[in-house]
């Protein structure tokens, strides 16, 4: 029976060849084996329109950051609110009807799944006892023992607004429902911010902002090397690019619905940014801070540090932030940090994700969490090695200090995809590589399970990808 089933699902997933040899696929080819993937992702991928990870080749099993059953969507990118913009600007490219049916349907799902206090957290549960479980506006805004908290980690709450909020654009504000879940989320954002400029990382309403005193980072007197087990949820956070993220997002906010409220806050996160560089000899940034604006610790593999890969994010930001707002503040912070960090490279080039506080020597982990100042037993689980990026963060310092005020920002402007035999080319690898029902199936392994059946998954950063390509090539042969 097993030997059975698996000759099956190999004929089903098995790929269709075009069999037009070395010629360029058709404009309608493209567009059927585009409409063929997202039916195929829509219909079988999908959990009440949201998205995992991966999924199995089978699709018995499934995958955000840990298992999760037939009736759970992911927020985290590449998950729901990612496939939902790799829809709509699919959609954007080609004016295809059915791109847009689909990235309102994830739509739907995100707003089914938005919480009380306005985010996202982690996952939308989709059965009826479990979503009893969660805080779902949708379903009542009384909360009671629901859990309610939003999370701005891993620009989950952050790239579900600016999905809504595109969409929302892209309907010219007509869907009334859509434009009020945007907005309702972006407002609650803004009062989760600190008075500082800050945001913590998760949130479940409005912070006070009167406690918190408004001071510069420093070095605190003693920094612990063992993890001492606290809850860091409403610290001041930068880990994981969240700070930045959120910043992103206000700025987005701002340039969709014209209110200076986020812009405001857009500028409030780049000033908390300069009162979070520490000072000499170590002018970098933390991942995380305490109200006192100490560096501490967050997970137990997260030591109070200055962080190689935060930083570089920071410093990226500070130069967005300086071509939306003219603030010369925000570049100097910049020229004050790169020496400091191109001192800090290792002997390969990159930088510690852990420079410890007033040494600079590189921290580091071992398998069973302890701090050590040596890189050979580190878990395999997260990056204590980042690449460095300095070089182009100091071109990039460069040619703004050199432009004129007039000349720092021009929104992008929508270019239309030009037909080159790289296009074509990578249009028929995707076309040819769709089996019969439809998904793109590749090698590898569930991470949270014991065995991935076949040794094949689908993923959904694979869709996101190969759906690109199929509609810059679709776009192109329009022209």
């Amino acid at each position: 029976m097993v030997c059975a089933l698996a000759a099956a699902i190999a004929i089903v997933a098995a790929p269709i060849a075009r069999g037009y040899g070395d010629e360029p696929p058709t404009r309608e080819e493209a567009v059927q084996a585009m409409h063929r993937a997202v039916a195929f992702f829509r219909d079988h991928a999908s959990a009440g329109g949201g998205y995992v990870f991966r999924l199995s080749e089978d699709l018995s099993l499934r995958e955000g950051e840990g298992k999760v059953g037939d009736s759970t969507a992911w927020i985290e990118p590449p998950a729901t609110p990612a496939v939902g913009l790799a829809y709509l600007n699919a959609y954007r490219l080609t004016n295809d009807p059915i791109l847009l049916d689909a990235a309102r349907q994830t739509a739907t799902a995100l707003i089914n799944g938005q919480l009380v206090s306005g985010g996202w957290g982690e996952q939308i549960e989709f059965a009826p006892r479990d979503r009893a479980r969660y805080a779902y506006r949708v379903d009542s805004m009384e909360v009671g023992k629901r859990r309610n908290t939003s999370t701005l980690d891993d620009n989950k709450t952050q790239s579900s607004l600016r999905f809504l909020m595109q969409l929302d654009s892209t309907l010219e504000f007509r869907d009334a429902k859509l434009h009020e879940a945007a907005r309702f989320g972006l407002d609650r954002v803004l009062t989760a911010q600190y008075r500082n400029g800050a945001w913590p990382q998760r949130f479940d309403g409005p912070n006070d902002q009167a406690e918190v005193p408004v001071v510069k980072a420093s070095f605190p007197e003693q920094s612990p090397k063992t993890f001492p087990k606290q809850k860091y949820d409403s610290f001041y956070t930068l880990n994981d690019n969240t700070h930045c993220d959120a910043i992103a997002t206000m700025l987005e906010a701002w340039d969709t619905y014209q209110d200076p409220r986020y812009k405001e806050a857009a500028i409030r996160g780049g000033d908390f940014l300069l009162l979070a560089q520490l000072p000499q000899p170590q002018p970098g940034w933390a991942q995380q801070y305490d109200y006192q604006m100490h560096p501490v610790w967050a997970r137990k593999f997260e030591p109070p540090s200055i962080s190689g890969g935060e930083s570089q994010g920071a410093m990226q930001m500070l130069l967005h932030l300086y071509r939306r707002t003219g603030d010369k503040r925000y570049l100097q912070a910049v020229r004050t940090a790169l020496p400091y960090f191109n001192r800090s490279l290792r002997d390969d080039g990159r930088l510690p994700r852990f420079l410890e506080l007033q040494t600079n020597r590189p921290l580091y982990l071992t398998r069973d969490y302890a701090v050590t100042y040596n890189d050979n037993d580190l878990p395999t689980h997260y990056s204590f090695v980042v690449k460095a990026r300095l070089d182009s963060i100091e071109k990039e310092l460069n040619k703004l200090e050199s432009l004129p005020s007039d000349q720092l920002w021009r929104p992008r402007k929508k270019k239309t995809p030009k037909m080159s035999d790289a296009l074509a080319k990578a249009a028929s690898q995707r076309i040819d590589s769709l089996d019969q029902r439809g998904a793109w199936v590749e090698k590898g392994k569930l991470k949270t399970h014991a065995q991935t059946p076949g040794g094949r998954i689908i993923s959904s950063a694979t869709f996101i990808k190969n759906l690109n390509v199929l509609a810059e090539y679709v776009a192109a042969a329009n022209r």
